[in-house]
């Protein structure tokens, strides 16, 4: 039996020169030819990234699910004003909560990681109630308060609708700053929370403006004339039957925002408004009946809980990356422009190296932040589990808190850079389309826009790096000092050995090896630590407050948390490959080795500064990353089919699996516009261009022209 490929040519030999040039042009044959190039079991790396193949079916059931069902309709949420968006977002709820009431925690986990991937609009109004409120609840609640507010209905969304009022106008990431009071009244065994200031308004408080009840007020505790920082409170905003705001609430409306207008952002003023002293949250902090206030014994433990938000988005992060580039790399294997040969069929931008260069490490960043946010979720979860039984005396105590103050940090720095990362690679993406990336129907403007307020939420990212920074320096100052660290900042015990280090390679291929590229990555940054940390002292010998130092070394911070960052990914990215043992391994191989060289590269100057790399060797390093982006061109389409992401959670023509985009996308934008009557040409138009200029009708006639000279 004749091969494919021999049929296929003999039908060619049949056809019309113009017949042969629009198959070959033919955006449906230039994917199908992609795919075919698949030199891996697409379907096995999908598990591996999901976690199974049941979590992958269990995935694929969900978004069947979500398309299927008419309130999660998606084609025209380009074209909804604000108020028609956050109504369309409201309807949404009952289809969640009934998923909820009825399956599983874990399943309703990937459901909402799914939905964060459709509409994050929607995932953020929905989580402003389970993710914050009910999440406030269960970290800051006693078990007997988390019951009462669970029968209230706060977790059946029955009667009570959350939202969680942290931030100020006046404060964010300042969290001890905030000026809400909350004052003991032991006459009446009430709090009463009152808003002191205009800066101590709540602001951009997500459901507040028309959907929540009740709030999670972070308020500072006064007991006494005694300030004893910033506790959570509950306090009831509306009557749920009327929704009537209460005595004393003022709450307003944010408006329009720069993305995710699905969400009804406001402000609330109160105005000492009391509640039952029952309705502060005492699992860490409590106020007996006469006003004595106990404490917890480890404060530092009742930090745990903040860190899911950051963890989440470190996913996140990896998640709304695999949707961008879905788009633009499906886009480029379609899309021809010019020829690079001179031949008649233009070439695809995918072919060319400058557009392989753009998003090819995009392409392995992002397999980089998926692999590093599964270990942190591990990992995060494992510390709250251990947190929940963590009692002052245990011997194992000084572990714990150290596993949480890495925690704490690693999340701060990688929620930093991997949301800068992010938002990055869908600019990148929405560039890389040329002119159709700037329709609102190709999805990648209004991915940018939903996805660039993580930057700031949950911590600015540019506080959380320096955090990561100070944490750094600590960790070194007690490295020195003999102390055994934490494994995320370990490499920071083996100063003798990394500090003054330079690559001992004999060839350049030696390079390519992950254990020099991760020895590299090490070196640098107990390098760059080093330097922070001299400067740090330096501002101390100079008569400096601590805090003042910090500041005074804040850049160096930021610069040693960034190469951190980076080298935490490539380590969690090695070693997450280093356990698959399948044929995956060659293609995952190839990744982990162009994000390793393609970092250090990006950050030449430091590999160069403290002499672990020579510059032949960083001209070398550049020179593989190129050719590494031609091997995962050759992949790229079974890379991001991989992810698994159907048309429907995707929703863009230019990212369609088929390649059929120019179809699409024409038929998107004509039933998205209706023609129609002229919007304004009476109103506006008409009387523009009919206006009287008392013009001369011999220049009307002639069109301006300058009469002709006779000889």
């Amino acid at each position: 039996m004749a091969s494919a490929h021999t049929r296929l040519k003999a039908v060619q030999q049949h056809l019309t020169p113009e017949q042969a040039h629009a198959n070959a042009v033919d955006p449906v044959a230039s994917m199908k030819e992609e795919r075919e190039k698949a030199c891996f079991q697409i379907r096995e790396l999908t598990y591996l990234l999901d976690g199974g193949q049941k979590v992958t079916e269990m995935k694929e059931r969900m978004s069947l699910e979500l398309e299927r069902n008419h309130r999660f309709k998606m084609n025209d949420i380009h074209d909804l004003t604000k108020e028609e968006l956050r109504e369309r977002t409201m309807l949404r709820f009952s289809s969640l909560v009934d998923h909820l009431q009825n399956e599983p925690l874990e399943h309703f986990r990937k459901r909402m990681e799914i939905v964060s991937i459709l509409d994050p609009g929607f995932w953020t109004r929905f989580g402003v109630h389970y993710g914050l409120f009910i999440g406030a609840l269960q970290s800051n609640a006693t078990s007997g308060q988390l019951s009462y507010w669970f029968g209230k209905g706060s977790l059946s969304l029955n009667g009570i609708i959350g939202c969680f009022a942290m931030t100020e106008l006046g404060h964010g990431s300042n969290v001890p700053g905030l000026e809400t009071t909350a004052t003991f009244d032991e006459a009446s065994d009430q709090f009463i929370i009152h808003t002191p200031t205009l800066t101590a308004t709540k602001w951009w408080i997500g459901g507040a403006a028309h959907t929540a009840t009740h709030a999670a007020v972070f308020a500072q505790l006064i007991v006494k004339n005694k300030c004893y920082g910033s506790k959570c409170f509950v306090v009831q905003l509306r009557d749920p039957k009327t929704y009537d705001t209460l005595t004393g609430i003022n709450i307003g409306d944010l408006g329009k925002k720069m993305g995710r207008d699905g969400i009804d952002n406001g402000w609330i003023q109160f105005t000492n408004v009391r509640i039952p002293r029952g309705n502060m949250l005492m699992k860490h902090t409590k106020v007996s009946r006469t006003g004595i206030v106990q404490e917890p014994a480890l404060q530092q433990l009742t930090y745990g809980a903040l860190l899911q938000g950051r963890v989440a988005m470190v996913v996140d992060s990896g998640n709304v990356s695999k949707k961008a580039l879905s788009i633009a790399i499906r886009y480029a294997a379609v899309r021809r422009q010019f020829s690079s040969s001179g031949a008649s069929i233009e070439t695809k931008l995918l072919d060319y190296p400058i557009h392989q260069r753009r998003l090819m490490p995009l392409l392995a960043q992002t397999f980089a932040m998926l692999f590093t946010g599964s270990e942190m979720t591990n990992m995060y979860q494992h510390m709250m589990t251990r947190l929940e039984n963590a009692r002052p005396g245990d011997t194992d105590i000084d572990q714990v808190i150290e596993a949480l103050k890495e925690t704490h940090s690693t999340s701060a720095g990688l929620k930093a850079f991997c949301t800068w990362n992010c938002l990055n690679t869908i600019e990148q993406c929405r560039q890389a389309c040329g002119g159709h990336g700037y329709s609102a129907y190709a999805g990648l403007a209004g991915m940018y826009q939903d996805f660039a307020v993580q930057c700031t939420w949950e911590g600015d990212n540019t506080i959380l790096a320096l955090q990561a920074g100070r944490y750094l320096i600590s960790s070194y100052t007690e490295a020195i000092k003999g102390k055994s660290l934490s494994p995320g900042v370990g490499y920071l015990n083996h100063l003798d050995v990394l500090l003054g280090k330079q690559c001992q390679v004999k060839t350049l291929e030696e390079i390519l090896q992950p254990h020099i590229i991760l020895e590299g990555w090490q070196a640098v940054c107990a390098n760059v630590v080093k330097s922070a940390v001299l400067e740090f002292e330096a501002c101390l010998a100079s008569g400096k407050t601590v805090d003042d130092a910090y500041e005074s070394c804040s850049q160096s911070r930021l610069s040693a948390a960034k190469l951190h960052c980076q080298g935490y990914l490539f380590h969690r990215f090695v070693d997450g490959v280093s356990k698959v043992t399948s044929e995956l391994r060659h293609v995952l191989d190839k990744l982990t080795l162009l994000f390793g060289l393609y970092t250090i590269g990006e950050n030449a100057g430091a590999f160069l500064q403290y002499e672990y790399f020579k510059p032949d060797q960083i001209a070398f390093i550049h020179s593989q990353v190129n050719a590494l982006c031609l091997e995962v061109r050759e992949q790229a389409i079974p890379l991001v089919d991989a992810f698994n992401l159907s048309d429907f959670i995707i929703n863009s023509p230019l990212g369609r699996a088929d390649g059929n985009v120019y179809v699409h996308y024409y038929d998107q934008v004509k039933q998205s516009n209706v023609s129609g009557k002229h919007p304004y040409f009476e109103r506006i138009i008409k009387p523009l261009i009919e206006r009287d200029l008392n013009s001369d009708d011999a220049e009307e006639e002639n069109g301006g022209l300058e009469e002709e000279e006779e000889d």
